[in-house]
């Protein structure tokens, strides 16, 4: 026992073999195994034997550094998160280096985005080497933020002196704190909602709440008539979110919808179901976000209250069929200039049939058809959206277009996906302007 260093509750790792310098792992002794980060996993074969590449971003606060990796296939386990659910895990043998000791470790490669470390150390990792204090921090090594800028400086992008400004209404939201983490990590001056709007902005990235479209819009074109770049302009943002007009551009270019009606007169009730094949059918506000605004009707009468409940109160509705082979799934694809940057398959919870995140679905990533890919490419082009949020729907007749969101969330897909929508978008505004990384 003597021979045991004690070791705090996270502390700093490295990987020579990987070249990464530093990661801060979180120290877990109720963990069996131990897990890292891992992006765009892809297994191989070198001759007969089975490798693996994936991308590391080793820093919780930079995602814009990533670091290449490959390694040997050691096992492919079935591991419980720290919600309990079970997947399959690639396991992989590396070398560790903490503080003057050197060893091997097993490690899972893992999506650990959401967690605040990129790395855990369980149990197997610790036994016969060390002893925890959970009430410690780093005890054998503690690095500074400026010992980090050193050790990644070679990873840093070049400063561009973009000046960015973030226009939104809340700074805990996860997309809105993601794209200032990722203009800060290429250095330009990003600004979130105050500071003196008199100074002369390069690009605006607008995320904007539907209550307050209208005011937004408003700012969005001053900064345009100011000579700023907008990621998505005023006009492209108030047609995307008037979804009866949004629905009319799309049948003037042939993009298949669901069968969609909309009607003013309570008399019209009657014929609008009928127009989308009866119930059960969706009844939409015109404006809604998140799935809210959005209701089943399952039976005519129960969609003949609903219709007319909402017309008492001159609401405007859209109705539209319900697509029951889907069986309460749907597909976000999020396109940034013109391409499907990354895609995700969104599930509803058990007795919902929304699958939007924040009604309790649950996102997967996954590989779309070439058809769906062209789909949501010319859904967001027709709205001349260079950021889109596109929701595809898989039904007996091929891909029908749900609705195109023009402030698509980060948190969901990049979760899924394991990738860095924040910084590919601050990319595209520095491509947009021709600034060009050394």
């Amino acid at each position: 026992m003597n021979n045991l260093t004690i070791i705090g509750s996270e502390e700093w790792c490295s990987f020579e073999n990987f070249g990464i310098p530093a990661i801060k792992a979180r120290v877990d002794s109720g963990a069996k195994t131990s897990s890292i980060q891992a992006n765009n996993i892809k297994t191989f074969f070198k001759e007969t034997e089975e490798w693996v590449k994936f991308e590391v971003n080793p820093l919780q606060v930079n995602r814009s550094i990533s670091i290449k990796c490959e390694a040997k296939v050691h096992a492919k386990r079935s591991v419980k998160s720290s919600v309990g659910i079970a997947e399959s895990r690639i396991v992989i043998k590396a070398p560790i280096t903490m503080g003057a000791d050197t060893f091997e470790i097993e490690i899972t490669l893992a999506n650990r985005d959401s967690m605040e470390f990129r790395m855990l150390l369980g149990r197997e990792a610790l036994q016969h080497r060390y002893l925890v204090n959970p009430s410690a921090g780093c005890l054998i090594t503690d690095f500074t933020q400026e010992d980090l800028d050193q050790k990644y400086g070679a990873f840093k992008k070049a400063k561009t002196g973009l000046k960015i400004a973030l226009l939104a209404s809340n700074t805990e939201l996860y997309s809105n704190k993601r794209l200032m983490e990722a203009g800060k990590a290429i250095e330009p001056q990003i600004r979130y909602r105050g500071g003196n709007i008199i100074d002369a902005f390069d690009a605006i990235i607008p995320r904007i709440k539907p209550s307050v479209t209208f005011y937004a819009c408003a700012l969005i074109r001053q900064f345009d008539a100011m000579g700023a770049y907008c990621l998505n302009t005023a006009d492209a943002i108030t047609q995307s979110r008037d979804k009866l007009l949004a629905t009319q551009i799309f049948a003037k270019n042939d993009i298949h919808i669901p069968t969609t009606g909309f009607a003013n007169s309570p008399l019209d009730t009657k014929d609008l179901i009928k127009m989308v094949n009866g119930a059960p059918l969706i009844i939409k506000l015109l404006e809604s976000t998140q799935g809210k605004g959005v209701v089943l009707a399952e039976t005519t009468k129960a969609a003949e209250s609903v219709i007319n409940a909402f017309k008492s109160v001159k609401t405007n509705i859209l109705v539209q069929e319900f697509i029951k082979e889907a069986n309460g799934q749907d597909i976000r694809c999020f396109v940034v200039n013109g391409k499907v940057v990354a895609s995700m398959q969104r599930q509803a919870a058990k007795g919902e049939f929304r699958a939007n995140i924040h009604q309790g679905g649950t996102a997967s990533k996954i590989k779309i058809t070439p058809t769906e890919r062209k789909l949501a490419i010319k859904a967001a082009k027709i709205l001349n959206l260079p950021v889109a949020g596109v929701d595809i729907i898989r039904s007996n007749k091929g891909p029908l277009l749900l609705e195109v969101n023009s402030s698509p969330g980060l948190e969901g897909i990049e979760a899924a996906t394991g990738l860095d929508i924040a910084n590919i978008m601050i990319e595209s505004i520095e491509n947009k302007l021709k600034f060009r990384q050394a």
